[in-house]
This record gives structure tokens, C-alpha cells and sequence, in this order.
């Protein structure tokens, strides 16, 4: 598969730096995002920002559901159908506990892709793949925060999800190094704040050789 990078933040404003660049495939995001960026996230205006996204060049939104797992239906259904509307694939987000988990055969009657999000274990990809979700989201750095072995459990995953159609999505990054090691084992799938974005832009050694150019063409061009 090809290696695929998502911007993960619900600020419209990063999404209009960052998304012309054109490496992202596409916009992930859930309430602590929205809250982050000053939104309520109950009153987010789905149609829009689904085509806010799609104009900016995403291919996807991926949308976390919240409140009563009875709600998730209608919610999903408003959120695919802005999906449509926009012509952007939207991806319905449900956090790894067993009342929402119990939604998922609901929602992909539906017609909703899913991704399984707030990962922290190997053996949560069982479940992702017994479901069929189209993604899994381990929260790295809040692992590694935890003191839990992550890079030997993202290794469990890929492993345990081999031929299932289950991506891993890593989240909750805290470096480019750490994406560095992670595409290392086998990772290919990762969603990222805007400050990880820009470390992977900024490169010291490569803005000294850029000037160093612009130096000698204008020199010579004198």
C-alpha cells in the first residue's frame, strides 16, 4: 500500500496552510480536537467542513461520533450524506469500548466506512478486524506515555491484521522520529498534528543548502 498521511486537527485555519500543500491525503479529527480549536463539536456544521475539506484537496474526513450510542445512526448518516454532497469519502470514527463497538455492525449496514479509534492494546485489532473496520487508531505517544511496549505492539498489530483489509492509523504521534521507526516496522498509515507537520517540512541543513543555491544563482546571474 502506498504510505498515507492525514492532518489531524479540527482548526479550519491549519487545514488552509497545510492541506494545499497536497501531502495529505485527507483530515481526521474528534471532539478533543474541536475543543482545541474553540469548536462545539455538537454544533459543527458537518456540510461545510466536509467541503471546506474537500476543496482544500482531501480525498477523506474522518469524524468522530460521541453522546449515546443510540445517537451514532442519525449523526453517521448526516455525516456521510455532507460526504456525498462534497465528494469526499467521510470515515466514521468509534472509540474501542463495548457500547460503541456495538454500534459498528449497525453503521456498516449502513454503508459508513469505520475506523476504530483510542487503541492502546494489540489485541484491540482483533476486534477491528472481526468487524471489518476499514481503520485502527493506536494512540502511540499516549502508550509510550503509559509505559506500555508500543513499538512491539504496533508490531502485534500488523501482524494480526495482515491480509484483513484493517489498516493500522497511527495517532497520537509526538515525532518524526518516531513516524521514522514506525514506517521502519512495517507502518504506512499515519495521522499527524500540525506540529508534526511543519517538523516534517522544516529541515535546517535544507534550508542552509537552499540558500547556499539561491547564493550562486544570483551570483552568477549578475
Amino acid at each position: 500500500m502506498p504510505l498515507d498521511l492525514y492532518l489531524d486537527t479540527a482548526d479550519v485555519a491549519e487545514w488552509d496552510t497545510l492541506m494545499p500543500i497536497g501531502m495529505f491525503k485527507g483530515i481526521t479529527t474528534n471532539p478533543l480536537l474541536a475543543y482545541r480549536a474553540n469548536l462545539s463539536y455538537p454544533q459543527i456544521n458537518w456540510a461545510d467542513m466536509a467541503q471546506r475539506a474537500a476543496d482544500l484537496g482531501a480525498l477523506e474526513l474522518h469524524a468522530q461520533v460521541f453522546g449515546s450510542p443510540e445517537t451514532y445512526r442519525p449523526w453517521a448518516e448526516k455525516l456521510m450524506t455532507a460526504g456525498q454532497k462534497a465528494s469526499i469519502r467521510t470515515v466514521v470514527k468509534v472509540p474501542l469500548v463495548e457500547p460503541a463497538i456495538r454500534q459498528v455492525p449497525k453503521l456498516k449496514s449502513d454503508g459508513c466506512p469505520i475506523l476504530m479509534t483510542a487503541c492502546y492494546d494489540a489485541k484491540q485489532m482483533f476486534v477491528a478486524t472481526g468487524l471489518g473496520a476499514d481503520y485502527i487508531a493506536p494512540y502511540f505517544g499516549r502508550m509510550l506515555e503509559a509505559d506500555l511496549p508500543a513499538y512491539e505492539m504496533i508490531r502485534q498489530m500488523l501482524a494480526i491484521g495482515s491480509g484483513s483489509g484493517t489498516r493500522v492509523l497511527v495517532a497520537s504521534l509526538r515525532s518524526t522520529d518516531q513516524m521514522n521507526k514506525l514506517a521502519e516496522i512495517g507502518c504506512d498509515c499515519f495521522t499527524i498534528a500540525p506540529d508534526i507537520a511543519w517538523a516534517l517540512l522544516e529541515d535546517e541543513r535544507a534550508q542552509a543548502a537552499y540558500c547556499d543555491f539561491e547564493t550562486v544563482s544570483q551570483a552568477l546571474s549578475e
